[in-house]
């Protein structure tokens, strides 16, 4: 008696000895029916356009090889341009933009500008050579004040779709993809002052960097709004340093010489720094000193203390950011505006009402 071979999509979960995918997994993943995921992993016909593009998303997200019969050329290579990949936030962003343009049929090609290595326009340079369809940048020098903008102008000139995340230049017709940076600071600052903060700091980045500056207005009206601060009085509590463990290291010492009880940080890693700064001097966080954070990046719920923060919605903005793009490479441009997305106050353990004498 014999017994004919396993269909491709109903082999058992992940067949180690042949790396068969799942029929179960990747229809739970591309959200719908076994049915439906069966008639495309066989190529059958009568499944949406859209839906046979979330199945076999599926299996390259959940690491499937596709079979051979599905499949495709590449519909072309997408730069992704990223600062570095110390920042946790950087990978996670990185993740979703390459997840979602290989979901399209696209090939991402990863940049870095590792100290001393490429940069940015360089990294551009490179890109065109290898005839990309178009450019993601990832808090680049559309974020920096003091940068030409002209580049970006010179670079749509050229014909290269392209759009830019975190940072707004309103010289460069594009599309950009935005957190609220005031609106972050904002919730932040609201909820330190209803613990019973009554000396808040905040400690960003260098002030030529527009999410920086977006940051410190939200952090002068929430002090306005929350704890009745003059604008003078607020901007005297802010701390401009670098986006690093080092960076809030030292705004936190600065404001805690000034008797601040609290801090604001501009991101995760500056956080890191301002509990590293309060344990140095014998405080306890939360108790002595409340931190928050900015990102909400991967492992950070894991820290000691497990770190308030605000959320970017990395998902929501780098799908649309690419959504935005691949409407460009396809001939169809979106409107040329920020498209600011809401981020989400993340309360965990580095935030409590402050100790009474």
């Amino acid at each position: 008696m014999t017994t004919s071979p396993p269909r491709d999509a109903d082999r058992s979960p992940r067949d180690s000895e042949r790396g068969a995918p799942r029929l179960a997994d990747i229809a739970a993943q591309a959200e719908v029916s076994e049915a439906t995921a069966s008639r495309v992993l066989n190529g059958k016909a009568g499944v949406a356009a859209g839906t046979r593009r979330r199945v076999l998303a599926a299996l390259d997200v959940l690491g499937y090889e596709r079979p051979v019969r599905l499949k495709r050329r590449s519909e072309g290579l997408v730069g992704l341009v990223i600062p570095e990949l110390i920042n946790p936030i950087f990978p996670a962003f990185a993740q979703v933009v390459e997840q979602v343009l290989a979901g399209h049929g696209y090939t991402p090609m990863l940049c870095t500008q590792m100290p001393g290595g490429a940069t940015e326009d360089e990294l551009v340079e490179q890109l065109e050579a290898r005839g990309v369809s178009g450019i993601v940048f990832l808090s680049g020098l559309h974020a920096d004040t003091t940068a030409d903008p002209a580049r970006y102008l010179r670079l749509a000139g050229r014909g290269v779709p392209f759009v830019l995340i975190n940072g707004y230049n309103p010289h460069v017709p594009v599309s950009f993809v935005s957190p609220d940076d005031r609106a972050a600071v904002r919730m932040a600052v609201r909820h330190l002052a209803e613990l019973g903060h009554e000396r808040i700091g905040l400690a960003i980045g260098p002030s030529r960097y527009v999410p920086s500056r977006r940051k410190a207005e939200g952090f002068t009206a929430a002090l306005r709004a929350h704890l009745g601060l003059a604008p003078g009085e607020a901007e005297g509590l802010v701390r401009n340093t670098l986006f690093t463990v080092e960076g809030g290291h030292a705004a936190a010492s600065a404001l805690l010489d000034s008797g601040c009880t609290a801090v604001v940080c501009g991101s995760d890693m500056m956080a890191l720094g301002a509990v590293r700064a309060a344990r140095e001097r014998g405080l306890s966080v939360p108790r002595d000193f409340s931190v928050v954070g900015f990102d909400d990046s991967p492992l950070i719920a894991f820290t000691d203390p497990p770190l308030t923060t605000v959320r970017q919605p990395v998902q929501a903005m780098a799908s649309a950011a690419v959504g935005a793009l691949l409407e460009e490479i396809a001939g169809n441009p979106v409107q040329r505006t920020e498209f600011v997305f809401q981020p989400e106050l993340v309360v965990r353990g580095s935030t409590a009402a402050p100790r009474r004498p």
